[in-house]
């Protein structure tokens, strides 16, 4: 049975570029959950859906036919034999995610595509987005809430991106009020550990991710 490594946490925390980090190092297959919502929007604004309208996001859903590369070192995402891996990190896509995402009903039917790819992981796998600790993998080895001060998340965002801190700190702020409408993202569940990246830079995050796997594994043997 392969490892699950279940990574959680808010907006410009880097859960993706960490986990995406941990998972090549481990030598473990990478889920990154956010991206089948981005790639769902996607659809829905492309066939011309309303996303505030439920039952005709709802009814998209049906056609939703979704992969994505498990494997650390690609990066592709496709709903049907288009790739929209850019596609989905456009401004357009990023304003109407988070509402398309509170629908129960959308959830549910990602949630099984994740649960999917999980038990089809080779040897283990690293899987990050919202709610994957207590939703999407409850039962993981490893469960871990990676966060950071605002501050540290905005100023590592704008430095990504060449804008100005100011703009993405209101911007993360704002898009923490709407995510929390959908889970409590900032607190970790019980048998959750909590990684503070504020103060580590990126190697000394990775290092404190991948230490608590092979001490988990430990534990486990």
């Amino acid at each position: 049975m392969s490892i699950v490594v279940a990574i959680d946490g808010p907006a410009g925390s880097g859960k993706s570029s960490v986990s995406r980090a941990v998972a090549s190092e481990l030598g473990f297959d990478y889920l990154d959950t956010g991206a089948a919502y981005r790639a769902f929007a996607w659809q829905v604004r492309e066939h011309g859906v309303d996303p505030l309208d439920e039952e005709d996001v709802l009814d998209e859903l049906e056609r939703f036919d979704y992969s994505i590369a498990t494997d650390p070192a690609q990066r592709w995402v496709r709903v049907g034999s288009t790739d929209v891996t850019e596609r989905i990190r456009e401004p357009r896509i990023s304003a109407v995610v988070s509402s398309i995402a509170r629908i129960p009903g959308v959830r549910a039917h990602v949630t099984a595509i994740f649960h999917r790819l999980i038990a089809a992981a080779r040897v283990g796998i690293v899987v990050e987005g919202r709610d994957i600790t207590t939703v999407v993998a409850p039962d993981a080895a490893v469960r871990i809430l990676l966060t950071a001060s605002p501050e540290a998340r905005a100023a590592r965002r704008a430095g990504e991106l060449g804008t100005d801190p100011v703009g993405i700190a209101a911007a993360i702020a704002t898009r923490d009020a709407t995510d929390a409408q959908v889970v409590d993202f900032m607190t970790a569940a019980p048998g959750v550990i909590t990684v503070d990246s504020t103060d580590l830079d990126f190697p000394g995050t990775v290092a404190a991710v991948v230490a608590i796997v092979h001490q988990t594994e430990g534990t486990a043997s």
